[in-house]
């Protein structure tokens, strides 16, 4: 972990797979003070004559001090330079869910925000991944006779689990003895064959914790429950329930549906959509190989709010893998015509959440953006944004 004393913001962006790093130097407290800078393969240092700021780097990154080259100052940001460096990758996403290693085991299903037991030991037998949501139209493709599978949706048995983009579908039959997490009234609908975990919109069905109230998941059928991603966390029963900060979880399951989608599907734009079918954010990934050094002091002019909490530390300095991002918001009619041209392209992938975390995201984005130098925070119209692995 890199470690700094309080002084002259510096931030660190190495690549890892380019092996390059663009350093920014923040101007200091007064303005024209002299800085005098030391590069070591595994630290930084800019004294002033009113401070010192040391970064200690990570054991995975060393520089290349020769290397040092485009130095230039930007008005607001201060000095800017690029480096060369060495780095290994050492991002360990947050797994929901380890196929080779849980399947077969007892496991418990938890409300991430709260701790509750949604589903106790349960037998997994088979944890399979589900097709894409368009599997249907391509039937027609793959078979030279009617549709084998029309009017068939995909629903686990007793001993499934079934991953979808940013969902597990559980079937809850055998949990009818134990305490069980609160159902919303359901209206019975027909299943689209095309679409094997959509109901018609007018159904009310969310699954509620019981503790915390928060939307867990919906219901599919009178067995079969979707939970999403971001609100369930499933551990082998033996283990204790792990306490992750909420904004570090939500980074994190987001980031991991990126970059495997990215990887799976050659998709890089993401419609980020409530449970509703509005559309809250629109996502265009850059790139996954970010490993993010910074010291950028008080944070004092940002706006502070409790979901952020494990953000704001008295811990000036910090490190992190993370994927890098551009975004807009679509809330309160903004970018309407961009977003319509999004949702028609079928290039680009849309992945639902509950409604409440959609815009825990866009706070998240817009926090993560605050704290970016000024001329990092904009690329054409998106917002730059840096999610947590």
């Amino acid at each position: 972990m890199a470690a700094a004393a309080a002084g002259t913001p510096v931030f660190l962006e190495v690549r890892t797979q380019l092996r390059s790093a663009l350093l920014i130097l923040g101007e200091p407290k007064e303005g024209g003070t002299p800085m005098d800078i030391s590069i070591t393969p595994s630290s930084l240092q800019v004294k002033t004559p009113a401070d010192c700021t040391e970064l200690r780097l990570p054991a995975e990154v060393r520089l290349v001090p020769s290397s040092c080259r485009g130095l230039q100052y930007v008005a607001g940001d201060g000095l800017h330079l690029r480096l060369q460096v060495w780095a290994e990758s050492n991002a360990k996403l947050i797994s929901m869910f380890n196929q080779s290693s849980q399947a077969r085991e007892c496991c418990t299903f938890y409300c991430q925000s709260c701790g509750e037991v949604v589903i106790r030991d349960r037998k997994l037998l088979r944890v399979l991944p589900l097709p894409s949501e368009n599997w249907g139209a391509l039937v027609g493709e793959w078979c030279c006779h009617p549709d084998p599978f029309a009017n068939k949706p995909l629903h686990p048995q007793e001993n499934d689990c079934f991953i979808g983009d940013s969902f597990f579908l559980v079937n809850l039959r055998s949990d009818l003895w134990q305490p069980r997490p609160e159902l919303a009234p359901v209206e019975t609908h027909c299943l689209s064959s095309e679409n094997h975990f959509k109901l018609k919109p007018k159904a009310n069905t969310k699954v509620i914790c019981k503790r915390c109230k928060v939307m867990l998941g919906e219901t599919m059928s009178s067995e079969t429950t979707k939970f999403y991603m971001t609100e369930i966390i499933i551990q082998p029963s033996e283990r204790n329930f792990p306490i992750i900060p909420r904004s570090q979880f939500v980074q994190s399951v987001i980031a991991q549906c990126l970059v495997e989608l990215s990887t799976a599907r050659s998709t890089f734009r993401f419609t980020i959509q409530g449970h509703d079918g509005k559309v809250y954010i629109l996502l265009w990934l850059l790139n996954s190989d970010s490993l993010v050094i910074e010291s950028l002091g008080s944070s004092r002019g940002i706006t502070k709010f409790p979901l952020l909490e494990d953000i704001l530390k008295a811990d000036s300095s910090s490190a992190w893998n993370a994927v890098k991002v551009l975004y807009q918001p679509c809330v309160k009619s903004r970018n309407e015509k961009l977003s319509s041209a999004w949702e028609s392209d079928i290039s680009i992938h849309a992945l639902t959440l509950p409604s409440a975390t959609c815009l825990e995201l866009l706070l998240i984005l817009s926090r993560n953006n605050a704290t970016l130098p000024p001329s990092l925070r904009y690329m054409n119209s998106f917002q730059v944004a840096f999610l947590k692995m």
